[in-house]
């Protein structure tokens, strides 16, 4: 309800990490790192839904997900160049630091 609140993503994955079980993660990753917080939204909506995970499971490339108003180009630059070290350093900072089990999911707040 505020223009101030802030949203992170940090990935705690429970199975190996692998560029193929990894796409959803990519695309949010690569969604914050390039687009506008209004298309971010809508995008990671569509995102979130489970025929959109089956799809990607089935084949579908991530950039037919987009949405009008997204710079696609510098999405896919960056969805395709995005190395999966960032997802085992989130892991890592997962289990390491906040003592998440392997897949287990937390919200972290730090506001008034």
């Amino acid at each position: 309800t505020s223009s101030h609140t802030r949203v992170g993503i940090l990935n705690n994955p429970s199975s190996k990490i692998k560029e193929d079980n990894t796409a959803i993660a990519r695309g949010i990753l690569a969604a914050f790192l390039t687009q506008s917080n209004s298309n971010l939204k809508s995008f990671l909506s569509k995102l979130s839904k489970e025929e959109t995970a089956k799809s990607l499971a089935a084949g579908t490339k991530i950039v037919k997900f987009l949405i009008p108003g997204m710079d696609g180009d510098a999405f896919e630059k960056k969805y395709n160049t995005l190395g999966l070290d960032l997802i085992k350093t989130h892991q890592m900072f997962c289990q390491e630091v906040l003592k998440l089990l392997p897949g287990q999911m937390a919200v972290i707040s730090n506001g008034r």
